[in-house]
């Protein structure tokens, strides 16, 4: 059965006086690093009290894609040191072991020695990520995945958090967070544990909450085109504003922008022609996770429109850098992004272009 994080770490039970009985294998995965990192801690802790004194860490190095399997797989099967037991580590950031590591996993799950216990952890998950190996620890063990916290979650994890931590807030004071670190876990945690310190044991209403934390939203390029592929005009909006105010430089943000066009443009023109867009995504290595906000773009517009949007870039930089061409406006290279980012996240905005 799949766990959330949360659910893995509460069975482990590393606030009741005696230690859990650890699982011969754990598989953490997903695409919230946070959630993965305290489960995976969690399981740490739990082998220190059951015991397993030996930690050892196997992981792509240098050049190398993956982990060395043959060592991993001699490791696996050698005696503790000293008599002690062990907690072996695999991390997979692709999510994936391919052939050879497959089978070392279930080698390994099919007479899991006593002294020995597994932990996987993968930054990449979906549902094709699973196999046979996946299953074999799912049948001894424990898996448990960070699926993305929904907008609409948050509020309730930051809840659930904050109860944890000993503080109480009314839901105003709970919006008022979510709002500031939209949907930034790393960022809600660490406002959670100032709260904790500085907070006087009363109830948080959303004017108490303003006093105590700080603006934590990241206002990062990445999270800018994501907010324009997904359609968020008003979020593209404020984080330009965050930007600007940060001292941010519009030719800094266009590299990753026009990046992004270009390849929304690329999947348009294939599926315009009919190709198979699925295999689209493969090749220009659009992971599952991002395909359904390329999918709702392409939805808003042709690809001529989005051949349009990567030459409208082109003069935002000409603006930026202080060589637009005679008659252009608007002269701000800011207001001319967001003019552009607009178009690209509303169809109706695309009047706000210019020629």
């Amino acid at each position: 059965m799949e766990l959330r994080p949360e659910q893995l770490v509460a069975q482990l039970g590393l606030d009741k006086p005696e230690p859990a009985r650890l699982a011969p294998a754990y598989l953490i995965a997903g695409p919230e690093p946070l959630r993965v990192l305290e489960a995976a801690d969690a399981v740490r802790a739990a082998a220190r009290r059951a015991g397993f004194a030996e930690r050892e860490v196997f992981e792509a190095e240098g050049n190398q894609r993956e982990p060395d399997w043959n060592a991993l797989s001699a490791s696996l099967r050698a005696p503790s040191l000293f008599a002690s037991r062990r907690l072996i580590e695999v991390r997979l950031p692709s999510g994936k072991p391919g052939k050879e590591g497959s089978e070392v996993i279930v080698d390994f799950c099919a007479d899991p020695p006593a002294d020995v216990a597994l932990l996987v952890t993968a930054g990449e998950w979906s549902k094709q990520h699973g196999g046979k190996w996946s299953e074999a620890i799912g049948r001894i063990g424990q898996i448990a995945v960070a699926w993305t916290i929904k907008p609409h979650e948050l509020p309730e994890w930051i809840e659930r958090r904050l109860r944890a931590r000993g503080l109480r807030a009314d839901h105003a004071a709970v919006q008022n967070l979510a709002d500031r670190v939209e949907g930034n876990l790393l960022a809600a945690a660490q406002e959670i544990d100032k709260l904790a310190l500085l907070s006087d044991g009363q109830v948080l209403d959303s004017q108490r909450m303003d006093e105590l934390v700080a603006d934590a939203a990241r206002f990062d390029v990445f999270r800018l085109v994501d907010a324009t592929m997904n359609g968020q005009g008003a979020q593209v909006s404020r984080m330009l504003a965050g930007l600007r105010a940060e001292g941010e430089a519009v030719p800094g943000l266009l590299g990753m922008i026009v990046m992004e066009l270009q390849r929304a443009a690329s999947l348009a023109r294939v599926q315009e022609r009919g190709g198979n867009l699925a295999s689209e995504f493969k090749a220009q290595r659009i992971w599952d996770s991002k395909q359904p906000m390329y999918r709702r773009a392409l939805q808003r517009h042709a690809a001529p429109r989005w051949d349009a949007f990567v030459a409208e870039a082109g003069r935002v930089d000409r603006i930026a850098k202080g060589r637009g061409r005679m008659g252009e406006e608007p002269a701000d290279a800011w207001l001319a992004l967001e003019r552009l980012l607009l178009a690209v996240a509303e169809p109706r905005a695309a009047r706000l272009l210019v020629g």
